[in-house]
């Protein structure tokens, strides 16, 4: 195997996995914080998890979910845990 050949096996493999990555990452953050924090903040954590996992069955639902919960929710549940209780309602 030449070194093109390795580099391109290397590329290909690092970008098919960045998917999986970013579910997982998504994932594990849904799982750290606690439960307080998701209670306060209105979200349903069990859903996320459940969401989440079953969006990597199927790559682009996996990618949307996983983006969507680390862009949109995260920072909503990471507040309250700094203290910042949303308005419900």
């Amino acid at each position: 195997m030449s070194v093109g050949e390795f580099a391109w096996v290397t590329l290909v493999v690092a970008v098919s996995s960045l998917p999986l990555a970013l579910s997982v990452w998504a994932l594990l953050d849904v799982a750290r914080r606690p439960a307080w924090a998701w209670g306060l903040s209105g979200r349903d954590r069990v859903l996320w998890l459940f969401a989440i996992l079953a969006g990597i069955l199927c790559v682009p639902v996996g990618v949307m979910l996983s983006a969507w919960y680390l862009l949109r929710v995260r920072p909503v549940v990471a507040g309250v845990e700094r203290g910042r209780i949303p308005e419900i309602g």
